[in-house]
């Protein structure tokens, strides 16, 4: 190994990827518990209809900061400490968020739980450190699936415990969750030590010549920003639909709805494959044609009945189908431009990819109020036909390049 590292509990790193597949959606998922709750958060906090977005957003913001203040850190500090440090704060800030009486309380613990939970990206270049390059696909795709597992089942979990027991109780019960995931990585998971000679200081000096001298970088993590964009307007605007007038939906019909998320995870592991086989490229073609696909599927889904429904279903699997397998090939091109560095390279593509989200949140909750599902869907829709023509320039000249 080129880093010095403290073996871990096993000799076998692959029997350690479930774990980190874990770590990685349980701290992912606090970023969406509110996006099916946005109405009930926003009456019960005195949050205006318009601005219901914001509780999506400010977590966003506060994940995407952390991709350049906190994720850089794993190429200077050892990982374990790192990870275990950044999920007692996830915990934390949960616990305040569940119990939070005022909107600056609930935002402020939004915030913070996003700027911590950033740490599911220190776990997945831990991860591909860990595996041999010729299984690197596989193991970021593993990694990969279970951060999307846990980001796709947050809203129907979300839904179903709000039913259940109010809006409160998936932020504390997700702080305890937390707190004992944080137990097992430290009982199990192994220490890294990035090699000495970086500064923090230094390390975050190097970001930006990092994302100068990368033009796979900047093009795929542009890609990305446009089509999670498109992913977050979908799922913030869609459960604003169900419970409306339209369809009269409850918070257990919209759990029921975002199951079909799950198809979107299943998909990760074998794009990662796929790409180690040499289809990165078609793949990702596919991938941005099923995501554009589906806002103009969805578009009349506004019309109430069983096949309108059936409709959004469809949009609903496309879209998180498209956008998983996008994430997978691009941070495979990410990750293959330089180990030394890839903490570094994978914080700045996540700060691009989720700046995308935080706009997409936005944009669908005002969107949605402004103009209906229409509207809502043609902001979506260019989102992702502007990642097709960002995807079609000339391809950057440089390892990785899909």
């Amino acid at each position: 190994m080129s880093e010095a590292q403290v073996p871990a509990p096993s000799n076998d790193p692959a029997r350690l990827m479930p774990l980190l597949a874990l770590a990685g959606g349980v701290a992912v998922a606090n970023l969406y518990y509110a996006q099916p709750l946005l109405a009930p958060i926003s009456l019960d906090l005195g949050i205006p209809a318009a601005a219901s977005g914001l509780a999506m957003t400010v977590t966003q913001i506060g994940y995407g900061l952390g991709m350049l203040l906190v994720v850089p850190l794993g190429d200077r500090f050892e990982n374990r400490t790192l990870i275990i440090t950044a999920f007692a704060v996830v915990a934390a800030a949960m616990a305040c968020a569940g119990l939070a009486r005022t909107p600056l309380v609930f935002l402020a613990a939004a915030f913070l739980c996003g700027l911590s939970a950033c740490v599911a990206q220190v776990i997945v270049p831990f991860a591909s450190h860990l595996a041999a390059p010729e299984a690197r696909g596989r193991a970021v795709g593993n990694i990969s699936s279970g951060i999307l597992l846990g980001m796709m089942l947050a809203r129907p979990v979300s839904s179903l415990v709000a039913d259940a027991f109010g809006w409160r109780a998936i932020f504390l019960l997700s702080s305890v969750l937390v707190a004992g995931v944080a137990l097992c990585l430290w009982r199990f998971a192994p220490q890294r030590r990035p090699p000495e000679g970086f500064r923090y200081r230094q390390l975050i000096g190097s970001m930006l010549g990092l994302l100068k001298a990368n033009p796979v970088l900047r093009r795929r993590a542009s890609v990305q920003f446009c089509l999670f964009g498109a992913f977050t307007l979908f799922w913030t605007a869609v459960p604003l639909l169900l419970m409306g007038p339209a369809y009269g939906l409850s918070q257990t019909g919209v759990a029921l709805f975002a199951i079909i998320g799950v198809c979107g995870a299943a998909a990760a592991p074998l794009v990662g494959r796929a790409a180690d086989r040499g289809w990165a490229r078609l793949g990702a073609l596919v991938a941005l044609g099923a995501s554009a696909l589906s806002f103009f599927l969805a578009w009349p889904g506004d019309g109430g009945s069983f096949l309108h429904l059936g409709l959004l279903v469809t949009a609903g699997i496309l879209i998180d189908c498209g956008v998983a397998a996008s994430l997978v090939i691009s941070q495979r091109a990410v990750f293959a431009l330089g180990s030394e560095a890839r903490s570094r390279l994978n914080g700045l593509f996540f700060f691009i990819f989720y700046s995308g989200g935080a706009v997409g949140s936005a944009l669908g909750a005002w969107a949605y109020v402004s103009g209906g599902w229409p509207l809502a869907c043609l902001f979506g829709a260019g989102l992702t036909l502007a990642a097709g023509l960002i995807h079609l320039l000339p391809a950057p000249a440089a390892r990785g390049a899909v």
